[in-house]
């Protein structure tokens, strides 16, 4: 592989892992609590969201309760209102140590526990539909990097082989971007 085409495959793939990675980035760190908290998708400083979905394409949290309120048959605000009042007593009081990772399953046990007592529902039906709202999320993430990956290789930036490679890093989570 000539020098040029190696530069430009690394730049491509550091901008892939980087665009597509922001999301999860935000995703993976969200809900990093001291105590459990739950999550259905993950940012971890004080000012991110602590539910999981601060990772939520176009960051709008909004957009969330809105989905929740309608699955759960629920007011949107009491359905907002319970985010925030969950956010605001699962707010991180330290940064997460360098290469750890929150316990998702923890942290989704804690949101729909939270959700369900505020909002007077099984706590079943909110993890039911916390994990359809992130499964969305997942599969709309995924069919956005593989829309940029396939105009790279339309458009000879990448080859059918190296779209490929960032595909499967992203799947194994080797680099962030498209839904594992």
């Amino acid at each position: 592989m000539s020098r040029t085409k190696r530069i430009t495959l690394g730049i491509t793939a550091g901008a892939l892992a980087l665009g597509a990675g922001l999301g999860v980035t935000g995703m993976a760190s969200a809900a990093t609590t001291p105590t459990p908290s739950a999550t259905s998708s993950t940012s971890t400083d004080s000012s991110a969201s602590t539910d999981g979905f601060g990772g939520h394409r176009g960051g709008d949290r909004g957009q969330i309760a809105a989905d929740l309120a309608t699955k759960l048959g629920v007011d949107e605000t009491k359905v907002s209102d319970a985010i925030q009042a969950f956010r605001e007593a699962n707010k991180p009081t330290t940064a997460p140590t360098e290469g750890t990772k929150p316990d998702r399953t923890a942290q989704d046990a804690a949101l729909a526990k939270s959700l369900a007592t505020a909002l007077g529902v099984d706590e079943a039906k909110v993890t039911a539909a916390l994990t359809e709202i992130r499964t969305a999320e997942q599969a709309e993430r995924a069919a956005a990097l593989k829309t940029k990956l396939d105009t790279a290789v339309k458009d000879g930036t990448l080859t059918q082989t190296e779209a490929d490679a960032v595909t499967k890093a992203v799947e194994k989570g080797v680099i962030g971007g498209g839904g594992h």
